[in-house]
């Protein structure tokens, strides 16, 4: 079976006593967990500002780049347009609202949400930060945009449920549901296709999820989706 961690962080982490990895450490971890590939986001573009910080790629055939883009008025964000972003034609991208103080459903950013929708560019949107209010306000206002929920809490499922049978579009990482059942639940409840196998390690555990991902009481095509396949049909536009 073959297994792609959706959601790791490449680089140091503020505040964090654990070394940070280079692309050869991540590719020796993912081997010690028998993953065999990652979307990687840059920690720079990550905790620093993109306009400055600019991403540079984890370049190598097991890792997914995910920039980090900071949608705003020309000259306060990173990149200067959505169209750059489009020409790039990243596998999907990320972006952090909260702690890049920008609105997530404003007049600049919900331009580029347009845009990338139209492209087919998927957007990844950490669950904590951003909550998932806002998250069904921006689905509900740009029906066609493809987004990726990372690290959301178990305590959630209802509130996740709720959201993936109102927004087709919307997917959801496992990596944080840690509650017995809760990966199953919402399986069974949304369907496997909707959810994505992440860990988002460092700042979360990765040996957790990894461990869950080999017991989960699914069918094994179910499992398959989970593992890797629903997070391939996500960058490729592919819905049920």
């Amino acid at each position: 079976m073959r297994i792609f961690d959706a959601h790791r962080v490449l680089g140091p982490i503020p505040g964090d006593h654990v070394p940070s990895a280079d692309v050869a450490g991540l590719l020796a971890e993912l081997d010690h967990l028998g993953i065999d590939g990652a979307a990687v986001t840059p920690s720079g573009g990550l905790y620093g500002d993109p306009a400055v910080e600019q991403p540079a790629e984890a370049r190598h055939e097991r890792l997914v780049t995910v920039p980090v883009v900071l949608p705003a008025v020309p000259g306060a964000g990173w990149p200067g347009d959505p169209g750059i972003v489009v020409a790039s034609a990243p596998a999907m991208v990320r972006t952090c609202p909260v702690r890049h103080r920008f609105a997530l459903t404003g007049p600049v950013a919900m331009g580029w949400w347009h845009e990338l929708a139209g492209a087919g560019i998927p957007l990844a949107l950490d669950a904590g930060e951003t909550g998932l209010d806002r998250v069904r306000a921006l689905v509900t206002a740009v029906p066609g945009l493809r987004v990726l929920v990372l690290s959301p809490g178990y305590r959630s499922l209802r509130e996740l449920a709720e959201l993936l049978d109102a927004h087709p579009g919307v997917s959801v990482e496992t990596g944080t549901l840690v509650a017995a059942g809760a990966v199953e639940w919402l399986a069974r409840r949304a369907g496997a296709h909707r959810l994505v196998f992440g860990t988002g390690a460092p700042v979360w555990d990765d040996a957790g999820p990894r461990f869950q991902l080999d017991h989960l009481r699914l069918p094994a095509a179910d499992v398959e989706l989970i593992a890797a396949g629903s997070f391939d049909a996500l960058v490729a536009g592919e819905r049920s």
